[in-house]
């Protein structure tokens, strides 16, 4: 369900790339000090956001640094960090230890299990630093857990566990900002549960297996509801977000959120759109087959 809030390449400048890259590349170190390879193994574009979106609001100290790595061997590359990012790897092994143990509960993957029980020692040194945060993000995956089960077909009820997630995860500070993170967090945690919804629903429908929209999948205007439903997320968040007196890397910023979380749903359309076309091909070249033996 992660994996959503990156940037939109093609919009963004050269300059700003890299810095965004940096940041990357900065968790990615980070990671990897603090929990080994496994750790490293969880990175993800969404805390990238998350160091860049905190790091304008509170601007800590930062430290340049260049190094190899595995996936780039031969050519040192920028690395960016601070005090955030240590937030951000830790709240990055939160989810990914959550993850792999819902995998092992729901699917039984042995990958999952042997994952999360590489993690659950450093989950539980986490979980002493950040009680808060794993505290609610334990309650909204328990609650989540049991919507599920039960078939909830509530959208608003399902997504608002995730969007409790993610706001609690944003609020790195308990101070003046703390209303305008929580309710930016949760509008793009609901944004994002209902994306990730949207774009496994046929996928959910073969394999039996839990989407609250697959009961209005066949609504002829289904494809609207969802665009619509993603367009109001989104803008409530972003509202949130233009309140926060973000400043440095707010061109970064501004290209995730108002370009970059639709990566995968403009993905999503194009191969809608190709598979349609493909089939009106492929109906017109019978129709002219049949002509032609007459």
């Amino acid at each position: 369900m992660f994996g959503y809030i990156t940037i939109n390449k093609p919009e963004l400048k050269i300059k700003d790339y890299n810095r965004y890259h940096s940041f990357y590349c900065g968790l990615c170190r980070t990671l990897k000090e603090k929990y080994g390879f496994l750790g490293q193994m969880t990175l993800t574009y969404d805390m990238t956001f998350l160091i860049l979106l905190l790091t304008s609001l509170y601007e800590p100290k930062e430290e340049h640094s260049e190094h190899h790595c595995i996936v780039h061997p031969v050519k040192k590359h920028a690395m960016l960090v601070n005090e955030v990012t240590q937030y951000a790897a830790d709240m990055n092994i939160i989810l990914a230890y959550h993850n792999l143990k819902d995998d092992w509960q729901d699917e039984k993957k042995f990958k999952a299990y042997v994952g999360s029980a590489a993690l659950k020692g450093k989950y539980e040194k986490i979980q002493q630093q950040y009680p808060r945060q794993c505290k609610v993000i334990e309650e909204s995956l328990m609650q989540l857990g049991q919507y599920e089960f039960s078939n909830e077909k509530n959208l608003d009820l399902v997504s608002g566990c995730f969007g409790n997630l993610m706001a609690e995860l944003f609020l790195y500070r308990e101070d003046v900002w703390e209303e305008t993170l929580r309710k930016f967090g949760f509008f793009l945690g609901k944004f994002i549960y209902l994306l990730d919804a949207y774009l496994d629903v046929e996928e959910d429908i073969k394999t039996k297996s839990y989407n609250p929209l697959k009961w209005i999948k066949d609504d002829e205007n289904y494809e609207e509801f969802c665009k619509e439903m993603l367009v109001m997320m989104i803008a409530e968040a972003t509202t949130e977000f233009e309140k926060l007196p973000c400043v440095q890397d707010i061109d970064i910023l501004r290209n995730i959120l108002y370009g970059g979380v639709w990566n995968e749903y403009n993905k999503k359309q194009n191969k809608d759109q190709n598979k349609d076309q493909n089939k009106d091909l492929n109906g017109k070249e019978k129709v002219e087959k049949n002509d032609r033996s007459i």
